[in-house]
């Protein structure tokens, strides 16, 4: 595998539009720095107000040859760029690692997932159906198909750099669509380097185009508003998701956002209490707690409650901290000296209502961005945890008494992404599949996620699925024609 230096020097500095890599008009840029050090990774373009005009004019100019593509096709250059991904996992898992701060293993972690969209779209880009049939009155044929929806805006967050890029641009190239990605200005390089090596396994020009940029509220509209648009999926906060929509309605934009959660995880007095340790330690700890999916409201039955707790702490005491290259880290940093504020601030306010502080808790001195991995216990109701998503690695205790009690409180939130359940209890545990107010559930597992499953959540976290054979269907449109029977 190659050295850090030799991969970042790997990596494209500049725009992708038009299958041609190009410098931003005017020569702006924009600094991609490590969260471990705080020093500077690289100097990439910065897109203005121009190139994405230029991005837009390419892949509406590449649409009509592209969902002319045979499906197969398609099928087979999203199937060589899974191969090819694979073949480079350690370089990709390498650069995340740098960008974003996440544990080497995590990252390898991600490269797995993030192909298994690949993979998994090759395989349905052959499979988009229709149907045909009489009409009930007998007086005609009615044939439904399935086209692409056109050409598609797609942007990413800085938090799976790679595993939310191609789970919006496999489907959409499966589908026929061509595509404008923007990554996050925090962690670009990842989707750079992603988008050369879908250049390298054949993807025509203008069928994919990358623009990186630090003027994302003006570049955005640019976009956004142009009528050949057609599709607009977005990966973020509520609040950001909550703009774009309103952005996408003037010109009646398909969309797909996935937005903030607020997940509970739920521990009976019947559970596996081991299970449910580690589903807890998947489910909040998993990237640094910087995930959608995190464990945000830990909610324990008052009768393991004590033990639940001692063996949580034990085991966030062992975690090591360190840069993400390191041997053995399991924390990383936070992505930004604004992430550590608000892992304090949630703490402070948990501690103030009588919570107690079993590990952790504080930031770590020193260059970087690293909050200790902490867990609280005694934590009140009228936290902030109960309502707001807290994006670091702080696990808060909440004891209850009853199943209804739990369920009410799981649902009291906007928000609806996911949910954990850890019962022993069949019937309790189907109970709650119905009851609980979100898009998916892990039921004894702290880890749902996969290619193949639907995502996304009720709410306000969001509308829309990705992955699974909802996901394709997110970038197709049906059209039904009538042919009279002579």
């Amino acid at each position: 595998m190659r050295s850090e230096a030799e991969l970042l020097a790997s990596v494209p500095k500049q725009l992708f539009i038009g299958g041609e890599w190009v410098d931003a008009e005017g020569g702006e840029t924009l600094t991609v720095s490590d969260p471990a050090t705080g020093l500077a990774l690289a100097t990439i373009a910065s897109a203005s107000v121009s190139d994405a005009a230029k991005a837009m004019d390419a892949a509406a100019a590449a649409q009509e040859s592209w969902a002319a593509t045979a499906p197969r096709v398609r099928g087979e250059i999203l199937r060589k760029a899974f191969d090819l991904l694979i073949e480079r996992r350690d370089e990709f898992a390498l650069l995340m690692t740098i960008e974003m701060g996440k544990p080497f293993a995590e990252a390898q972690g991600e490269v797995t997932y993030g192909a298994e969209f690949l993979r998994w779209f090759s395989e349905e880009a052959v499979r988009i159906n229709g149907r045909y049939g009489s009409n009930p009155e007998g007086t005609g044929t009615m044939i439904v198909s399935k086209q692409p929806v056109g050409p598609c805006f797609l942007i990413t967050p800085w938090n799976f750099p790679l595993a939310m890029a191609t789970r919006k641009i496999a489907p959409a190239l499966a589908a026929g669509c061509t595509s404008i990605i923007k990554p996050a200005e925090l962690t670009p390089l990842t989707t750079l380097a992603f988008v050369k090596l879908l250049e390298e396994v054949g993807v025509p020009k203008g069928v994919v185009n990358v623009i990186t940029t630090s003027k994302t509220r003006e570049v955005s509209p640019v976009i956004i508003g142009d009528s050949r648009l057609r599709k607009l999926s977005f990966t973020g906060s509520t609040g950001v998701g909550k703009i774009l929509l309103k952005q996408a309605a003037d010109n009646v934009l398909r969309t797909s956002m996935e937005l903030g959660g607020n997940a509970p995880f739920i521990v009976f007095n019947d559970a596996d209490i081991d299970k449910a340790v580690d589903g807890a330690m998947v489910a909040k700890f998993r990237n640094i707690g910087q995930a959608c999916t995190a464990a945000n409201r830990v909610f324990v039955q008052k009768g393991v409650a004590a033990e639940f707790a001692a063996k949580v702490a034990e085991r966030v005491a062992a975690m090591k901290i360190g840069r993400g290259t390191e041997a053995g880290v399991t924390i990383g940093p936070l992505i930004d000296e604004k992430a550590v504020a608000s892992s304090q601030a949630f703490v402070e306010d948990a501690v103030a209502l009588g919570a107690e502080v079993l590990v952790g808790g504080k930031r770590v001195d020193g260059p970087g961005t690293f909050f200790e991995p902490t867990v609280l216990t005694k934590v009140h109701a009228d936290t902030r945890f109960m309502c707001e998503e807290i994006f670091g690695p702080v696990l808060g205790i909440i004891e209850f008494e009853t199943e209804d009690e739990v369920i009410r409180m799981a649902n009291d939130t906007e928000y609806g992404l996911i949910s954990y359940v850890f019962t022993n209890d069949l019937h309790r545990g189907q109970r709650l599949i119905a009851k609980l107010e979100t898009g998916m559930m892990g039921l004894n597992t702290g880890l749902a996620s996969n290619a193949a499953a639907p995502f996304g959540g009720v709410k306000q976290s969001g509308v829309g699925r990705e992955g699974s054979i909802e996901g394709i269907e997110e970038y197709l449109t049906t059209k039904y024609t009538l042919i009279p029977n002579a």
